[in-house]
């Protein structure tokens, strides 16, 4: 058969055309929002987790002492762009503070346990030798929330990876560009000290339906949950090792005891830090009566403005969308914004100083048994610390999250404690001093109440491994 130089040239040209489509349906396959499949960032969840499985294998590889390099590296990206992550999350998602974001990026990257939280055990005796190691899980599957979306990647990040694993997150749909790209800086910090290219994989849309995916699929050996009740409810139906750091309600007991004016600073503190969307802040005060006058005089000269019970029944229609039920509906559109922001809904103006609302509420509110996470903080007023305790508990709802006390009555702090039964019980201190800010210890933004973890950290993320030589090893 003879082909003339037209029909050559029509052939030609269909290639070209057929390549060209190929290679267009390929970068829109890995390249989507301005990341690319390089950046760890994917379209496809099963390539995602091939992607992540062949990383955790090569990180393996390369040894402990390597692993380490890794670490130091996550860290120092993650501080260089711990502003410009902060300023992402608030321009993407509308919530909380600059100034606190960029203060959780460094607490996260600097207070994060690495390699040094894995203790390996040996066991000698006339029967041999047992040595216990703290092997990783393999690809764990993250779920992280808008709250405190960089941050919690970068701590998971470290952890996980300190422990040997790789990670695929599902981001918060309404957080997703600052999540991807705090995963493609973390990346790069890997890649710059000799890791695998894709040991944190992520989804580029990430949906309800990506969420359950990840939960069910076979290569998935760990669930890792920071969100409300339903996701985690989800995740641990899934049949896999589950970690789920659910919701809280923190209580602030404040007794007659108390340094009142530092008692006053921490509270505003803590409660007004990042808009309080941190699961750990102060949501409600019970106060002894004879205190609450001074308490609150002292809040208002640190930057909280009081409202009256009218003002306060004006802000329920506000903040919430339905309070006529056991459980009100909050209106997200009011979460993690600023104090002003919310007062103006009423009518108030104040200026930039005026950080948290606060107002004199019975415990019944729904300010006080509702975790609204927004710069507005309830105060009840009660006979002595023993009805304050009886109603924090109460309040507290169960989660067994965090609580706060200030008291210099040794007696009453350990009374208080033991009937919150908290994973986090802090004393005469901000919120936040319970997560290192502040306060001594280590850093985690994932905080295992459901399932009994509690503050997260690399062996949080291992499974324990018994290797037995019966031959003795002993020289003695």
């Amino acid at each position: 058969m003879e082909v003339n130089s037209e029909q050559i040239s029509r052939l030609v040209e269909e290639v070209v055309k057929r390549v060209k489509s190929e290679l267009d349906n390929k970068d829109k396959a890995v390249q989507l929002s301005g990341f690319s499949s390089s950046d760890g960032i994917f379209s496809s969840l099963d390539d995602a987790i091939r992607h992540a499985e062949k990383s955790q294998e090569f990180l393996l590889s390369l040894g402990f002492e390597k692993r380490k390099e890794i670490i130091s590296s996550m860290r120092k990206y993650a501080i260089e762009n711990a502003e410009y992550l902060a300023e992402f999350a608030h321009r993407e998602t509308g919530l909380g503070r600059v100034k606190d974001k960029v203060a959780k990026n460094l607490l996260a990257a600097k207070k994060t346990p690495g390699c040094e939280d894995l203790e390996s055990k040996t066991y000698t005796g006339d029967d041999g030798l047992t040595l216990v190691e703290m092997a990783p899980y393999g690809v764990i599957g993250s779920i992280t929330p808008t709250t405190n979306p960089s941050s919690t990647i970068i701590n998971n990040s470290i952890s996980m990876v300190a422990a040997g694993n790789a990670v695929v997150f599902n981001p918060h749909p309404s957080a997703k560009g600052v999540s991807n790209e705090t995963v493609r800086i973390l990346n790069r910090a890997i890649r710059a000290a000799g890791g695998p290219e894709t040991l944190l994989c992520s989804i580029s849309e990430p949906t309800l339906e990506t969420s359950k995916a990840l939960m069910k699929h076979p290569k998935i050996k760990m669930l890792v949950v920071t969100g409300g009740g339903e996701v985690v409810k989800a995740a641990m139906a899934s049949g896999k090792k589950v970690i789920a750091a659910g919701p809280g309600n923190p209580p602030v007991i404040v007794d007659e005891t108390a340094n009142i004016k530092n008692a006053a600073k921490h509270i505003v503190d803590g409660a007004s830090f990042d808009n309080c969307v941190l699961c750990i802040a102060e949501k409600e005060v019970f106060a002894v009566s004879k205190i609450v006058d001074e308490l609150k005089e002292e809040m208002k000269k640190n930057g909280a403005y009081e409202i009256n019970s009218r003002q306060a029944d004006e802000l329920v229609k506000v903040l919430f969308k339905d309070t006529n039920r056991e459980h009100p509906v909050t209106n997200k559109k009011f979460v993690g914004k600023d104090a002003r922001l919310i007062l103006e809904q009423i009518g108030i103006h104040v200026g930039p100083e005026i950080r948290l609302v606060i107002t004199e509420v019975d415990e019944n509110h729904p300010f006080v048994y509702t975790e609204m996470l927004m710069p507005v903080l309830p105060i009840v007023r009660v006979r002595d610390v023993d009805e304050a305790i009886e109603k924090a508990v109460r309040a507290e709802n169960g989660c067994r999250h965090t609580a706060i006390m200030h008291s210099e009555n040794v007696v009453n702090m350990t009374k208080a404690a033991r009937a919150l039964n908290t994973t986090i019980f802090v004393k005469n201190a901000p919120s936040y001093a319970g997560l290192g800010f502040g306060g001594e210890g280590f850093t985690t933004l994932t905080i295992a109440g459901p399932t009994g973890e509690g503050l997260t950290s690399a062996r949080s993320f291992t499974r324990q491994r018994r290797c037995v030589l019966k031959d003795s090893f002993r020289i003695i």
